[in-house]
């Protein structure tokens, strides 16, 4: 019997994925547990396996085509020697080619049409922008092309005085607050004109992207990407971010690393090669452990603490960042959180990490030490209450007893919800994370 492969729902935010490429092509046998397709969701690029078993008698979306609605068929199974449904939806065409993008001179941006806008056909197009003399305000009105003040427009406003109809006695000619003063004691006061109620913000049409005249290309946002814009935009503008910055001195640390490194198998099973990074996981782990208020997330009727150390990770991949996941980081040892964030670094550059290897997760890290920055805050991964931002570790001049001496200091900055972590429940934690970085023997408990 025939089945639809429907478009599946591979992250707990997807509403629709883009169909990357098909694995398998029409005619060929399938079996429960094959992979079908990769498509690229609002997280990552992920592999299909198929549930049923078959043939797969009708590809109904094309390799490339955006946009596929969650459960919208993307395909026909039919068993071994059926013919597909004379009823079957048509397949979609493939999406046009674009033409690459080319550089436009000034000129040439110039002389091609504003596209209308997606939303609606009727949608009349804004008026081309006016020239405005100097002291105008740019809006598009007689009175903004006359040499005013800004005082003395908004006199001649609420008197209804008629600014073409005066002369300025300002430089160039200018219209300043005494012409309006003479012009009230002349009488040219008038009834004010009755001003218009401002529409709702939700009646006000969309203020128009200013027009790019520099020769550009066009890179359309991946769905990634635009997942990216659009939930940093959301935690940025909803949740009070407060910031606590402290230096940190990884001498000691270094040394763990190194001594830790020169015992390892020089290949093997048992090889590992721990660095900055996993220590740092480590060390907030255990940190979290001691301050458990932080491993926490904000909801509108209770606040949320978390059982498990999950630390989520930033990796930069190349449309954009992901957070995969070392799950009970505080009951792992180095070895083994080393391991485990290659393989996770490695697989969420390729697009292979499965949902709930980058989905959860109750404290965030964002190290960009390796680029050389010094100092940084990240913004919190919603819905968790914080996130670690973790600089370079640089040789500094610091103060021993009343002695100056040498130190590798990394500042690290601590990005709170502040209606979860008070000021002070900041401050403490970071101080706790600097005491074990700086006595990391505690790691190896």
């Amino acid at each position: 019997m025939a089945t639809n492969i429907l478009m599946p729902a591979l992250s707990p935010t997807m509403t629709e994925g883009t169909l990357s490429r098909w694995l398998k092509k029409e005619g060929e046998a399938v079996r429960a547990g094959d992979v079908i397709a990769e498509i690229e969701t609002d997280k990552a690029t992920m592999e299909v396996e198929a549930v049923d078993e078959g043939v797969l008698g009708k590809i109904l979306v094309a390799d490339g085509t955006q946009g596929v609605k969650v459960n919208e068929p993307i395909a026909i199974l039919v068993e071994q020697g059926e013919a597909v449904p004379s009823g079957a939806p048509a397949p979609k065409p493939p999406p046009a080619a674009k033409p690459a993008p080319v550089s436009q001179t000034p000129a040439q941006a110039a002389k091609q049409p504003e596209p209308a806008p997606a939303s609606s056909a009727r949608t009349t197009a804004p008026p081309a922008p006016q020239a405005v003399a100097p002291g105008g305000n740019g809006h598009d009105t007689s009175e903004d092309r006359i040499f005013v003040s800004p005082l003395a427009r908004r006199m001649a406003k609420q008197s209804g005085i008629d600014l073409a109809a005066l002369k300025g006695s300002g430089p160039n000619g200018r219209i300043v607050k005494v012409d309006i003063e003479a012009a009230l004691q002349k009488g040219g006061a008038a009834a004010p004109a009755p001003v218009a109620a401002p529409a709702p913000a939700a009646a006000r049409a969309p203020t128009p992207a200013p027009a790019i005249t520099a020769p550009h290309k066009l890179v359309p946002h991946s769905s990634i990407r635009k997942v990216i814009a659009r939930r940093l935009t959301e935690a940025k503008s909803t949740i009070p971010h407060f910031y606590v910055s402290m230096d940190v001195e990884i001498d000691a640390l270094i040394k763990l690393m190194n001594d830790l490194n020169a015992k390892s198998p020089k290949e093997g099973p048992g090889a590992y090669l721990i660095t900055i990074n996993d220590l740092v996981i480590k060390a907030s782990a255990a940190t979290l452990r001691r301050v458990p208020t932080v491993n926490a997330a904000w909801t509108d009727d209770a606040m949320v603490l978390f059982d498990d150390v999950d630390i989520s990770v930033a990796v930069a991949i190349p449309d954009g960042l992901i957070t995969p996941i070392v799950r009970q980081a505080d009951q792992k040892g180095l070895s083994t959180i080393s391991r485990e964030m290659k393989d996770l670094a490695g697989r969420a550059r390729t697009g292979k990490l499965k949902p709930e290897e980058f989905q959860g997760g109750g404290f965030s890290i964002s190290n960009m030490g390796m680029f050389g920055v010094t100092e940084f805050s990240a913004i919190i991964n919603p819905p968790q209450a914080a996130i670690l931002a973790v600089a370079a570790g640089q040789k500094r001049p610091v103060v021993k007893g009343d002695s100056l001496a040498i130190a590798t200091v990394m500042t690290c900055t601590l990005s709170v919800d502040h209606r979860v972590v008070d000021g002070a429940l900041g401050a403490n934690w970071l101080r706790e994370f600097r005491r074990i970085v700086e006595d990391p023997l505690s790691l190896l408990l």
